[in-house]
């Protein structure tokens, strides 16, 4: 449906965006809005049981379309909004990396003028601007706020460092893109982390005028800003449930059930035990679907049409 659809009777047909402010035009794209977070609500209750979401989304559609509507907002596709965006008690982050794409895809300008593990400086312009602002964020300066005992900032100094001034220099220059979500994860990870210790009684360290300056050591090459966390593997639980749906398929053989399973997933599976938790719950939902005799005809996309209930009034909206 189109946003000319949905205009009232008695208002010329233009875009909602082209006409002036109207109640009637308002609820108009208040509607869009509906719409689109229905469809996304969709899409997410699909995604919700695959590998490609990250941990703490697995299994939660509505979490999983809040985090695509926010990314649509900044300029985030679906998948991207996914790995971007994170919740840290209940305010929306991205991390300082997808924020700095962000922020140069709208034609603003940021570099990095400086990195070592005890200093960053970040430099940036608005597009169209002569006037160039610059971030610096040292090791004492991090010291002063009680972030050195991080263990994030023991491992890897440098990196923080970067993701620090990359935020700052980003809200400097870019506070349009980034209206919606004006954090860095990196920064309230942080924070939250300080006031933990200071909940518990732990004071951060502070830099003392007698301290002999460190020797700066040598620049080393820029680490990526983040790790990639390795898949949880199956549980104790899903293993015995796979087993036992195997058996009521008749597919308590070992190969038999190996090679059903490597059809369920597409690829070859030597054990069970190599499984990830997201790939065990895919098996296990397939084969409890045809354990209980579900016969719904799939969608013309190929899922089946589980995100549509027979009453409305029985979903859980995102």
């Amino acid at each position: 449906m189109t946003e000319i659809a949905l205009r009232p009777d008695n208002l010329p047909a233009y875009p909602v965006s082209a006409l002036p402010a109207h109640p009637d035009y308002a609820m108009s794209e208040l509607i869009l809005w509906a719409q689109g977070a229905d469809a996304a609500y969709r899409i997410a209750e699909r995604l919700a049981v695959t590998s490609f979401v990250p941990g703490p989304l697995q299994r939660k559609p509505q979490e999983i379309a809040a985090a695509i509507l926010t990314g649509k907002e900044i300029g985030l596709e679906p998948m991207a909004a996914l790995r971007s965006i994170n919740v840290i008690q209940g305010t929306p982050t991205i991390n300082a990396q997808a924020m700095r794409g962000l922020v140069q895809s709208a034609g603003h300008e940021v570099w990095v003028v400086e990195s070592t593990a005890t200093r960053c400086v970040m430099r940036g312009k608005r597009a169209g601007s002569g006037n160039v602002q610059e971030s610096v964020w040292t090791r004492d300066r991090a010291a002063g706020l009680g972030l050195l005992g991080k263990d994030n900032w023991k491992k890897q100094p440098q990196a923080m460092l970067v993701a620090r001034a990359t935020a700052e220099i980003c809200r400097w220059v870019g506070s349009d893109v980034l209206i919606g979500v004006p954090y860095a994860t990196e920064e309230l990870q942080d924070d939250v982390a300080v006031v933990a210790a200071e909940r518990a009684g732990v004071k951060p360290a502070k830099r003392t005028a007698q301290r002999a300056p460190r020797p700066e050591p040598e620049p080393a090459p820029e680490p990526d800003l983040y790790e990639v966390a390795p898949l949880e593997g199956i549980t104790k639980p899903q293993q015995a449930k796979l087993h036992a749906l195997l058996a009521e398929h008749d597919l308590a053989d070992r190969e038999r059930g190996l090679a059903e399973i490597g059809r369920i997933l597409g690829r070859d599976v030597d054990s069970t035990k190599t499984l990830s938790k997201g790939e065990a719950s895919k098996v296990i939902d397939e084969l409890d679907l045809i354990v209980n005799g579900d016969q719904s005809e799939p969608d013309v996309d190929g899922w089946p049409d589980t995100a549509q209930p027979a009453d409305s009034s029985d979903r859980d909206g995102a």
